[in-house]
């Protein structure tokens, strides 16, 4: 028995129950993210897992092998001390050193080997985990490595959920949908207060480079759309000539739309009197009341525009998310500091589409706004630039070459998106012309200043 007078037996207790709590969540979280790209490589064969479905994606045997070989990388040599397994495949799996567009030219491994060579890399990964100590170097300090790895694969599942979408055939996965809610009815937006909030985090485990570090943030009062933009919001746009009018549209976006003759969200197509749209396979009515997705940062500021509007900022974005003005605190979600849950919000692709605007009232913010977290990415009106004393870890690849106006800022995640890779501060980003990503928005307008 530990004697509780017994100060450092005491700690030692402690440290190792954190360390096994740790354990526990990195072997979960890696567990989960292996089941989901398990399922989306094993329902499909042939050229459908081999082939390339859009110079804009890698073949699904790619991603396969790439998680694989980050996993080796980062958990088994940088963690482990280990030898490499496979040193001649790096190249091939080095996603800045062959574009997608080039990947499917590569001797890449077959599925079988591909999927041996994943599997072999997790086994070993398995029992790495096991023997880290959690030392306190950056690497593993509250399993951060095993963290990062799980959040990589998630991402990579997210990609490969979008090849499918791309895929052309019969459908191919499956999900029940998002349970059915009545027709929101409450306040189209909500104020929210000026003044400071902190921003970005120094203190969430698992949190990537680039949410990092906090600071304080001064937010002008603004009002900003209680649920995201609906189809059915989207198609008055649609229905009062908005791709025919240039006044909405950013010169840019404007020269691409007609440039590609876009007239509607990707996936979208006119039949007589009503839109369909094509989701992983099946062709349906475009339902009115989910948020709308599969819009470009151009199509959605140009919606802004025409409803008066505009996109909200990033900083605002996130002041809506986690601050709590009755406590002048800021949560890791907009419902509090506990992880997501199936009553919070649309994640972990337990569902292959948005749920009905409205939903998840367990999930609002504490001034109302709903959906903040899950269902479709948001596009927000900034550019992709570090916080103030960012420090690239553990490698500048990961967000450092994409600082820049060339890219925007999208938060939220989606329905497409686990947990594991989505916080009030998680931050992703494109370029404003990407549509085949789970993309959709809610827009903002300042508040007047008395």
């Amino acid at each position: 028995m530990t004697d509780p007078t017994n100060d450092t037996a005491t700690t030692a207790d402690e440290a190792a129950t954190d360390a096994g709590r740790l354990r526990e969540r990195a072997l979960a979280t890696l567990v989960t993210a292996r089941e989901r790209t398990t399922l989306l490589t094993s329902c499909v064969e042939g050229p459908d897992l081999t082939g390339q479905v859009s110079p804009l994606m890698s073949p699904l045997v790619w991603d396969l092998a790439h998680i694989g070989n980050q996993e080796e990388q980062w958990l088994l040599r940088a963690v482990g001390g280990q030898e490499a397994i496979r040193p001649e495949i790096d190249s091939l799996y080095d996603a800045f050193e062959h574009p997608r567009s080039q990947r499917p030219s590569l001797p890449l491994l077959a599925p079988a080997e591909a999927r041996r060579y994943a599997a072999d890399v997790r086994g070993r990964a398995l029992d790495v985990l096991e023997s880290t100590a959690f030392d306190g170097t950056r690497l593993t300090e509250a399993g951060f490595a095993f963290g990062m790895i799980a959040q990589h694969e998630q991402q990579h599942d997210e990609t490969m959920l979008i090849t499918h979408q791309l895929r052309k055939g019969p459908q191919a996965l499956t999900a029940p949908d998002p349970d059915p809610v009545p027709l929101f009815t409450g306040a189209a937006e909500v104020l929210v207060p000026g003044g400071p909030f902190t921003m970005g985090t120094s203190t969430e485990p698992w949190a990537l480079d680039n949410e990092r570090p906090a600071h304080r943030r001064e937010v002008a009062p603004f009002f900003l759309d209680t649920v995201p933009v609906t189809n059915g919001a989207y198609r008055a746009f649609m229905d009062d000539g908005g791709y025919e009018d240039p006044r909405w549209w950013a010169p840019a976006g404007w020269d691409h739309i007609r440039r590609h003759s876009i007239t509607a969200p990707l996936f979208w197509r006119r039949d007589g009197g009503q839109w369909l749209r094509r989701r992983f396979g099946v062709t349906e009515a475009v339902p009115a009341d989910e948020p709308v997705v599969h819009v470009c940062w151009y199509e959605a500021d140009a919606w802004a525009r025409w409803a008066g509007r505009r996109l909200p900022t990033e900083a605002e974005w996130e002041k809506a998310a986690r601050h709590d003005p009755a406590g002048e605190r800021t949560a890791r979600y907009p419902w509090g500091d506990a992880d997501p849950g199936p009553e919070h919000a649309n994640l972990g692709q337990r569902h292959l589409r948005p749920a009905p605007a409205g939903s998840y009232p367990a999930g609002e913010s504490p001034l109302g706004v709903r959906q903040l977290i899950g269902d479709v990415w948001e596009w927000t009106s900034s550019d992709f630039t570090p916080y103030p004393g960012f420090r690239a870890f553990p490698y500048k690849e990961y967000s450092e070459v994409f600082f820049g106006p060339e890219y925007k800022v999208l938060r939220g995640g989606s329905f497409a998106v686990d947990a594991v890779a989505c916080r009030g501060t998680f931050r992703n980003w494109d370029y404003p012309i990407r549509r085949q990503i789970f993309s959709g928005f809610r827009t903002a307008r300042s508040a007047e200043v008395a």
